[in-house]
């Protein structure tokens, strides 16, 4: 039977477009899902489309997704932001319902740096008021005399990516440049030839100010009273980042009354913004939000989510999820995140319940890369072992500690037998563990159980497994043949491993259908083996 919940996934996937987005979006998320459309704008379509059931939605920046979108959206896996900011996004309630946040991070960087540029420019040549005035009869050469940019010092606040394009492009104008960023390490600062300075030293000293910054807590009105009253009467100030950085009513202040020449803004504290006294000064060029507002970084947008959707719903964990611990995912490591799931959710299965610790250890090649995400993916399988339904990267940690369970990954070079390897190690209840060993083969980067419990094997991971663990003696492997042949399993594979004759053995069975647990019953009974477990392994 089908339910509610379920039914939208019959088919393809369900791929919610909530705004208009370049065409190149729907050519890279390609023909495997379907597509629906709607005004996100409009809330009551929005919700009543969500509610249908969809698996990923695309917004821009007028969809709102906060809890109540979240929470209407049956089966939503994915919410795909075509830009950077996030602030439509209640990240907190979509990392609860399990589900993945991505943005494009990178899709309109050279986009801001080149209208912060450009506002720079107008400002300092009063480029807008002189056009007006054209286009009212008036030739007023003498009334817009600018500045020059050759010589001058620019400082910029934030020097992440797109300040540091603003650096490169700007001293080309022959111009100094300095930054201030609390984050940012002087010797790439150096590397760019830009000295760091301190926030005051950087007011004081420059002639144009750019703003590359997040408004956080932290840095809302930065440039505000106090700072305006530190800079030169012949500072610019150009804000392309994010409203409410800048102190809007500060500034008007400052510019009429001479201690501030003029600025440059796209971004307001409130937008849409249509009534700022500023826009009715000659000095303040402006424009309504438009730092991504060109076809190229559309569409690198709209590729760079589409693609992030494609991944994310073919179960892989994407780069750009913000809500994802962990951060980027090194290509070395991302075949590891499978075959640790597999791992946890085999150990889990032989354990007979959940682990309260789950310790990672990848060894060889690959510990040169940052593997913390797989402390991740051995929650996730473990919790899938257990029955726990909708599990993702996402809130795999949070359902985690709702159970008591902790997960931590470290790592070491040497990897005496194989090139790369992981051991995972799991801590139960009763005071017992199993560690399950696994390891990727050759170029195509097989999966490969290579012991469980210090008992050697070469094991695929297969979707169903059998284990027995028993005491070496003849007649077990005819025995589990019998009862599995009386019960129609057929078997795969079998592979056998002892410490010593007539010592503790483990055998592991691959069988092409699952095995029920009135089947482990005869087959116990068969055996008299001192433990036999069923895996299923849940994709």
């Amino acid at each position: 039977m089908i339910t509610e919940k379920a039914a939208h996934h019959v088919g393809k996937p369900v791929v919610l477009i909530a705004e208009e987005l370049s065409p190149a979006t729907l050519d890279a998320l390609g023909p495997d899902f379907e597509v629906r459309n709607c005004d996100g704008a409009n809330r009551a379509e929005l919700l009543a489309e969500l509610g249908k059931g969809v698996d990923a939605v695309l917004i821009r920046s007028a969809t709102k997704m906060d809890a109540e979108a979240i929470a209407a959206a049956k089966g939503l896996k994915v919410i795909a932001r075509a830009g950077v900011g996030l602030d439509n996004v209640d990240i907190p309630a979509a990392t609860t319902a399990g589900v993945m946040v991505v943005n494009a991070p990178t899709s309109n960087i050279v986009s801001a740096a080149e209208l912060a540029i450009s506002l720079l420019l107008s400002s300092a040549r009063f480029i807008s008021p002189a056009h007006a005035a054209l286009r009212n009869g008036k030739w007023a050469r003498s009334k817009y005399t600018g500045a020059e940019l050759f010589e001058k010092t620019l400082g910029i606040v934030g020097f992440g990516r797109i300040g540091q394009l603003v650096a490169h492009r700007m001293q080309a104008f022959g111009m100094d440049v300095v930054a201030y960023d609390p984050y940012l390490q002087p010797a790439r600062a150096a590397q760019l030839s830009v000295e760091l300075v301190e926030l005051d030293e950087l007011l004081k000293r420059s002639d144009f100010i750019t703003i590359h910054l997040p408004k956080t807590k932290e840095t809302a009105n930065l440039i505000g009273v106090e700072a305006l009253k530190k800079v030169k009467p012949s500072v610019r100030i150009i804000n392309a980042a994010r409203g409410g950085v800048l102190d809007e009513a500060a500034l008007y202040d400052a510019i009429t009354e001479g201690r501030v020449a003029g600025a440059g803004l796209d971004v307001y504290v409130t937008e849409p913004c249509t009534d700022s006294p500023l826009f009715a000064l000659d000095q303040v060029v402006a424009t309504p939000h438009l730092g991504a507002s060109t076809d190229e970084a559309q569409e690198r947008a709209g590729i760079a989510v589409a693609v992030s959707v494609r991944k994310a719903l073919a179960g892989e964990l994407v780069p750009d999820a913000v809500n994802v611990k962990g951060g980027a995912i090194h290509e070395e490591i991302r075949p590891s995140l499978a075959l640790v799931e597999k791992m946890a959710q085999i150990a889990t299965g032989i354990a007979g319940e959940l682990p309260t610790n789950l310790d990672v250890h990848v060894r060889g090649d690959i510990s040169e890369h940052d593997s913390s995400i797989l402390a991740i993916s051995a929650l996730k399988g473990a919790l899938m072992a257990t029955g726990a339904e909708d599990v993702t990267y996402v809130n795999a940690p949070g359902l985690a500690s709702e159970r008591n369970m902790t997960s931590s990954s470290d790592s070491d070079p040497v990897s005496p037998e194989y090139r790369s390897m992981i051991s995972l190690h799991c801590a139960l209840r009763n005071g017992k563990s199993i560690t399950v060993d696994g390891t990727l083969m050759g170029i195509r980067k097989v999966e490969k159980i290579i012991a469980i419990d210090g008992f050697d094997l070469d094991l695929p991971p297969a979707e169903n497994l059998l284990f027995l663990r028993y005491s070496d003696r003849p007649g077990v492997v005819g025995a589990v043949g019998n009862a599995l042949g009386k019960a129609g399993i057929n078997i795969a594979g079998m592979q056998v491993a002892r410490a010593s004759a007539g010592g503790n053995a483990l055998m592991a069975i691959t069988v092409d259908s699952p095995v029920s647990e009135s089947i482990v019953s005869a087959v116990s009974k068969e055996t008299g083996a001192d433990l036999v477990r069923s895996v299923t392994l849940v994709n």
